[in-house]
């Protein structure tokens, strides 16, 4: 499996991270971006550091910094709100709405029967979501989002709690694997990263296979 490479600079990669690679360990073990990183070097002396992580199943742009100096200053780009990220997301219906905004704060829960998840939580951290419904797909719809704020699990809790339809494939939110979603529907389709005294790292990532098998187009 080749990870194909969107955007590349003297201090910046953005590749096309396939959907099921993690890029942290996992704790049961198995593959993860961690592995490949080496092989991302392309002809430097360090190896890649992610800048921002991605889950498991969600493909797409994902960044990486190719020193300690650009990484600080990416981290500090991303704290400071200033990347724009648009994610497309396959939900299982039809919001009721054609575009808007979520706002709803989300704490992290845990059970011994469930595991972990995130919740809609008043005490929780602010999270924000822009989104748009971009077409219809049968009895699913396809929707960009536009995170404002980049808490775990955010459009997948916002989906179903802001929209009222999570999305496909979704094993936690969801209702997990379905025909046509063998996993969480979830595409990190571009990302702007703005650069002092440089031209803005820019990268869009081509719809994977199964959102087109779907009939998802790039809108």
């Amino acid at each position: 499996m080749t990870i194909p490479i969107l955007f590349e600079d003297g201090e910046a990669l953005v590749i096309d991270k396939p959907a099921g690679l993690p890029v942290d360990r996992p704790k049961r073990g198995g593959p993860c971006l961690e592995d490949r990183l080496d092989e991302l070097k392309l002809g430097f002396q360090r190896a890649p550091i992610p800048v921002h992580r991605l889950d498991t199943d969600t493909s797409g742009c994902l960044l990486l910094a190719r020193n300690p100096k650009a990484l600080k200053r990416f981290n500090r780009a991303f704290e400071e709100r200033l990347v724009e990220k648009t994610y497309l997301a396959v939900l299982a219906g039809h919001p009721a709405e054609e575009s808007g905004t979520i706002e709803l704060a989300l704490a992290k829960i845990s059970s011994a029967e469930k595991g972990w998840r995130m919740i809609a939580a008043k005490k929780g951290k602010a999270a924000i979501s822009h989104w748009q419904k971009v077409e219809t797909l049968g009895e699913h719809s396809l929707i960009r989002f536009r995170p404002e704020t980049g808490r775990t699990h955010q459009l997948r809790v916002h989906a179903l709690k802001g929209l009222g339809a999570a999305l496909l494939g979704d094993p936690i939110y969801g209702a997990g694997v379905v025909p046509g979603a063998s996993r969480t529907m979830l595409h990190a389709a571009s990302i702007v990263v703005p650069r002092d005294g440089k031209p803005p790292i820019e990268a869009h990532a081509p719809l994977p296979a199964d959102f087109i098998a779907l009939g998802a187009s790039d809108g």
